[in-house]
């Protein structure tokens, strides 16, 4: 009740928003035609609504019903040819009540052929059109009457006793017509051509037809344009809804119910917005996105270039050359020279990791299904296929996103801890330690060669020579650090790499939020839009 008693313009403004949501959205054949044929009842509704408050009444029939005659009844003179075969070649008559010509209203519905009723207050403002018949020979004729009916503000539709039954009017127009019953007339013309008890049958077997069509609330008069009986009750019918001056709101929002209640079909209601990606889908989205970038792959990396850096400053000197003879692991994935903070908008270059695998890709295309599945639940099959358009689009653009988003990652400073620059401070010490010992004994050798060995004292500590005690010394002193520091280096690593992959799996996160689960959302949300303003739509 609420929604019939709103203002036109405000389910003329839901119904336009309607269409604008779904503009974007739904590709469908039906949806599409759907949606022209809103689009059409707002630029009528506009374009009427701007032409004053006439009422526009058509009369309308098949040939032989007697329409124009009582058209010609009702205008008081011989506007339109009577007969089996009309003259015209599909144009409507129009006869104009009141001061005002309705020229510009005219000029609206393409009717050029007016007749000026003398005046009559309680018509004035009536514009009555008397249309070709519905069932005409001419291609054009049908046309004319379809084009005119959806454009009129009351529909008179003139039936005769031997055709009032005829399934092609009942299907083609009336039944069509349930929402507009209260903008709709049925007249059974030629009544003075069945006897009393006969006429009563035609009307109540007429009268039950059209209330199973669902036009119960459409009035049913019986007149005979050639003797007048009844006309008192049409014209008495026709004065009610000129000066109630509704008739075009009444039409137009008839319209709009059933525009809306098309478009209707096209949703879920408007208790859609409940729905969404939920925690678990979410997570295992982001491990398929990880899967697809390469994260474990990077992560490792990270791991074996801060355990090479490490070993490679703690160890000991002599062979320290070697361990850099190694590639850097990050160097070899383009990933080494990722600035700090640069985030996955503002990518150095891209990355050298691997394509994602068939299992990877198997397993990013599952997830990506279920978190679908989970934010178009409950949605119709309109809706439901945008939100797979939506994915497909975005999942285009997923794997230079992902590698951007890897390569734009900080995966930490590779600054040399304070810890790590003692121990190889201390490891070139005793290298020095060991060098002098290496030095002094080759100095001993020497002397022993010049027999001057007696000459020079040797040092002995506990009874070894301190040349060698000094060689020894440094020699083990050093393996014994580079063995110690080794435990240290790989904790070092492995909460680097913890570090690493949390901030690699965050910025995959991002991306599947920006390209997979926003989208997903943005199309669920204009599914809700839609369904709200058609509820406003009526």
């Amino acid at each position: 009740m609420r929604r019939r008693e709103a203002p036109l313009a405000d389910r003329l403004a839901g119904l336009r928003e309607a269409v604008d949501v779904a503009a974007e959205r739904l590709e469908g054949p039906e949806e599409v035609a759907a949606l022209g044929r809103a689009r059409s009842l707002l630029a009528k509704a506009g374009a009427r609504t701007a032409l004053g408050e006439a009422t526009v009444v058509a009369l309308a029939g098949a040939t032989g019903s007697g329409k124009s005659t009582l058209f010609n009844a009702l205008s008081g003179a011989e506007v339109s040819s009577p007969g089996v075969r009309r003259p015209t070649t599909g144009v409507a008559h129009a006869t104009v009540w009141g001061d005002e010509p309705q020229d510009r209203l005219l000029d609206w519905l393409e009717v050029p052929r007016r007749h000026r009723h003398p005046p009559d207050p309680a018509l004035d403002g009536l514009v009555l059109l008397d249309l070709p018949d519905h069932d005409s020979v001419r291609l054009e004729n049908r046309l004319e009457v379809d084009r005119l009916v959806g454009l009129v503000d009351v529909l008179v539709w003139v039936l005769d006793p031997e055709k009032y039954a005829d399934a092609a009017v009942h299907e083609r127009y009336l039944r069509p017509l349930a929402g507009h019953a209260g903008v709709l007339l049925v007249v059974l013309n030629q009544i003075d051509r069945l006897d009393p008890e006969a006429a009563r049958a035609c009307v109540t077997d007429l009268r039950g037809l059209l209330d199973r069509e669902g036009l119960a609330g459409t009035p049913l008069l019986a007149v005979s344009a050639r003797t007048g009986a009844g006309l008192g009750d049409l014209r008495h019918d026709l004065v009610g809804r000129v000066a109630a001056r509704k008739a075009a709101t009444e039409r137009l929002g008839a319209d709009v119910t059933a525009a809306a209640t098309e478009l209707r079909r096209c949703c879920a209601g408007d208790r859609g917005g409940a729905a969404g990606t939920g925690r678990a889908e979410r997570e295992r989205l982001t491990d398929a996105l990880a899967g697809a970038a390469g994260v474990p792959v990077v992560a490792a990396a990270v791991e074996r270039s801060v355990r090479r850096d490490g070993a490679a400053v703690t160890g000991w000197p002599l062979v320290r050359w070697g361990r850099k003879l190694r590639p850097d692991p990050l160097r070899r994935l383009h990933l080494d020279d990722a600035p700090a903070g640069a985030g996955p908008a503002a990518p150095p270059a891209r990355t050298s990791l691997p394509p994602a695998g068939a299992v990877q890709r198997a397993a990013l295309s599952t997830a990506v299904r279920a978190a679908r599945e989970t934010a178009g639940a409950g949605l119709p099959r309109p809706w439901a296929d945008a939100l797979r358009r939506e994915v497909e689009v975005s999942e285009e653009r997923l794997a230079d996103r992902l590698d951007a988003a890897v390569a734009g990652t900080d995966l930490g400073s590779r600054r040399t801890p304070l810890w790590q620059r003692a121990t190889g401070g201390l490891q070139w010490l005793l290298a020095a330690v060991a060098l002098v010992g290496v030095l002094w004994l080759l100095a001993l050798v020497g002397l022993g060669l010049l027999q001057l060995d007696d000459v020079v004292p040797l040092p002995r500590v506990e009874g070894i020579p301190l040349p060698t005690l000094l060689l020894g010394g440094g020699l083990l002193a050093g393996a014994l650090l580079a063995l110690l520091a080794r435990p240290l280096v790989r904790v070092r690593a492995r909460r680097r790499r913890r570090r690493a992959e949390l901030r690699l799996r965050a910025a995959v996160a991002a991306v599947g939020e920006e390209e997979l689960l926003a989208p997903m959302a943005d199309v669920r949300a204009d599914h809700d839009r839609f369904a709200a303003a058609l509820a406003r739509a009526g």
